[in-house]
């Protein structure tokens, strides 16, 4: 498919924002990654064999009696008695490069959890002597997976309602700036706090709720951009040639009004992925032995003898919202038509300023007597 000239310029100003370029290269490599956390650190084998017989335990539950075991529950691979079942068979195990899932507690370490960092565990562990690292690539996948669902869905919404109030205006916009006011005025965490007492947490019920306090984000931007189109020449055609208001809307207005809405979205990912770290930070967020960042950031500062935890969790929240950030302002050049491919932005006006004051004090101070 063919781009169009204005779609090649906005990717070549994206490509020319280095920064921001290089920075979504490397959020999406961390994030494939993060995707294949369990062929990355697991505590069961990629790929054994027993009896002369393939097994996969990644994709597939196996019993300790399938492997000549006595229990009929789901083999521990870590324990020596089933290693020993497997090379008894003359069978072989292929392992990840940690040997730990997300979840897996260590009974062999030699130090009191948390335990500092080791050949074992390269980021040592947390006080429920479970693997850092694995935490972490576990936490990153969760927590982007689940910013970018709360993103999208919040986003849909948004859009939809700002829309709606900006093409038909009157009386549906001031009845929809009114229900926006009272809605953000309600404390959603004291209601977190109150529905977390009556409600078992989890991620679809967090998800559900978190989505009705963000979906306000962009009714703002999208309603004014409405309210500015809607009385363009090409939508009172539309209308004189009896065109629906529906594909007037979102086929016509709606691709000419998303500038500054795709603008906002990196910021709006950052958002929700530091809204979901507070509220595990805050033991409001997600359920009890998720792996996350926030309750990571939580054990490091309950720990305060075991400074990897908060350092870890700290160092990989900033790197991944610093590179959504640089993402943004890419992303914000690419849209801007007042700039040319590969154009410096724009002075602003308090760098302008500060550029004046100095140049102002630079000649007080040569016209000044000696």
């Amino acid at each position: 498919m063919a781009l169009t000239p204005l779609t090649r310029r906005r990717l070549a100003n994206f490509k020319a924002n280095r920064r921001g370029y290089w920075s979504l290269w490397i959020f999406l490599t961390l994030f494939g990654i993060s995707l294949c956390s369990e062929f990355i650190a697991n505590d069961k084998p990629i790929l054994m064999e027993h009896d002369g017989r393939l097994m996969m335990p990644v994709f597939f539950t196996y019993t300790e009696a399938e492997l000549g075991g006595t229990f009929l529950k789901e083999a521990n691979y870590s324990d020596p008695h089933v290693q020993g079942l497997i090379e008894g068979s003359r069978g072989w195990m292929i392992w990840p490069v940690i040997r730990f899932s997300h979840s897996t507690i260590d009974w062999y370490i030699d130090e009191p959890a948390p335990a500092p960092p080791s050949a074992r565990h390269w980021l040592g562990t947390d006080d429920g002597a479970r693997d850092v690292v694995a935490r972490l690539l576990y936490g990153f996948r969760l927590s982007v997976s689940f910013g970018l669902a709360l993103t999208l869905i919040a986003s849909v919404i948004g859009v939809t309602a700002g829309a709606i109030q900006g093409y038909y205006g009157g009386w549906v916009d001031l009845l929809g700036q009114r229900l926006i006011e009272i809605w953000s005025g309600l404390p959603l965490l004291f209601l977190l706090i109150i529905l977390s007492s009556m409600v078992e947490p989890g991620v679809g019920w967090l998800l559900a709720l978190l989505v009705l306090f963000s979906w306000m984000t962009l009714v703002s931007v999208v309603r004014a951009e409405f309210l500015r189109t809607r009385n363009f020449e090409y939508v009172r055609a539309a209308r004189a040639l009896g065109v629906s208001d529906r594909k007037i809307m979102f086929k016509h207005v709606l691709p000419n009004s998303m500038v500054a809405t795709l603008t906002y979205l990196p910021f709006i990912l950052n958002g929700s992925i530091t809204t979901l770290t507070a509220l595990d930070f805050l033991g409001f967020g997600l359920p009890p032995g998720s792996p996350s960042l926030g309750e990571l950031l939580a054990q490091g500062k309950s720990n305060i003898q075991s400074p990897w935890l908060g350092l870890t969790g700290f160092a990989t929240l900033a790197i991944m919202l610093t590179l959504l950030i640089f993402v943004g302002e890419a992303v914000r050049d690419a849209f801007d038509p007042r700039r040319s491919i590969g154009d410096e932005p724009p002075i602003g006006a308090a760098d302008q300023e500060a550029e004046e004051a100095e140049l102002a004090e630079a000649g007080a101070a040569r016209g000044a007597p000696a």
